[in-house]
């Protein structure tokens, strides 16, 4: 009998081809996430099953799996999963880590150029035909070329967020748990400070730190505060990094010029306020979306399942999982 493999939401086609000669391929190929009950039956099934930022496998469900191996997520996240309980359970949990953060960067980079120059609230006014004419007052937004651009986690995404930087000869300022070889800084043209003067000193901020226990609302009322009224927010890392009802509030009183948001505190639900504002540039979590990335994380995906089918460790476990 082969061991069932389960895939919790849609997944590439290219990486269930892959994986079905060798298990029992059970697949939810609809954009209906399963709930709590679904889980707990897919991890009493199943050998290994392939995850989504949308599932949360608490201790609870993970006990289910007597006879799990894997869990393994399809994005480079995993505050979904009970790692510490998995670990303890002897179960491999795994992520993608090495493969989204170009397209990740280039979202970003959308995003700061978005923000600045009012891109989406400019393509409403168009497609509505109130566009008359050239205005010497319409929709003036910031420029880009020449600012400070604020990174906060200056991993392989932040990293890549900084390379695009030197086309727009920005000033690059950094803020890590853990400063940077001076190789790197100096390759990345970066400067390491405060998150404080950081805060201070940037005209983009943007945000790509993991969520932990440390970073869980790093960024509050009291740092919005610290930015400069001119100022652009950006965050593609982890919802809960960010306290959005501060964003509202800084947004609304005009605090900051504006942001870009792809990751939301209580994601999917977005803060009340959110939508009524013009400054605030909303996106559905598509950091990693584009057709060769997806497919690229799905891949890696695959590989980490027929490793564990292998009796082998996994190549991308999860930092807890590292020994």
């Amino acid at each position: 009998m082969k061991p069932i493999v389960t895939v919790t939401n849609m997944f590439p086609e290219k990486a269930l081809k892959k994986l079905s000669p060798y298990c029992d391929l059970r697949t939810n190929q609809t954009e209906n996430p399963p709930n709590a009950d679904d889980l707990k039956k897919y991890v009493a099934e199943s050998t290994a099953i392939i995850t989504y930022l949308s599932d949360k496998i608490d201790a609870d469900i993970i006990d289910c799996g007597d006879n799990l191996k894997l869990i393994a997520n399809y994005g480079a996240g995993f505050n979904n999963i009970d790692v510490q309980h998995a670990v303890k359970r002897d179960i491999w949990v795994t992520n993608t880590p090495g493969v989204l953060h170009e397209t990740t960067a280039d979202l970003t980079w959308a995003m700061i150029l978005g923000a600045a120059r009012k891109i989406v609230p400019g393509d409403r006014f168009t497609r509505e035909n109130r566009f008359k004419g050239w205005q010497a007052k319409m929709f003036l937004g910031g420029d880009v070329y020449g600012k400070t651009l604020g990174i906060i986690g200056c991993g392989e995404i932040g990293s890549a967020v900084a390379r695009r930087a030197s086309g727009f000869n920005m000033r690059i300022l950094y803020n890590n748990r853990n400063r940077m070889p001076i190789e790197k800084e100096q390759d990345l043209d970066a400067i390491y400070t405060s998150l404080e003067d950081l805060l201070r000193q940037s005209d983009f901020i943007t945000v790509h730190a993991p969520l932990t226990d440390q970073t869980q609302y790093l960024i509050g009322k009291k740092q919005f505060l610290l930015m400069k009224p001119t100022a652009y927010f950006i965050h593609t890392a982890r919802g809960k990094v960010v306290d959005d009802n501060a964003l509202v509030e800084a947004l609304q009183k005009e605090k900051i010029a504006g942001a870009a948001l792809d990751v939301y505190e209580n994601e999917p639900a977005l803060t009340e306020g959110m939508t009524e504002l013009e400054n605030l540039l909303l996106l559905p979590h598509i950091g990693s979306a584009s057709f060769e990335t997806r497919d690229e994380m799905a891949e890696l995906v695959a590989d980490n399942v027929l490793d564990s089918l292998e009796g082998t460790s996994p190549r991308s476990l999860v930092p807890s999982w590292k020994k």
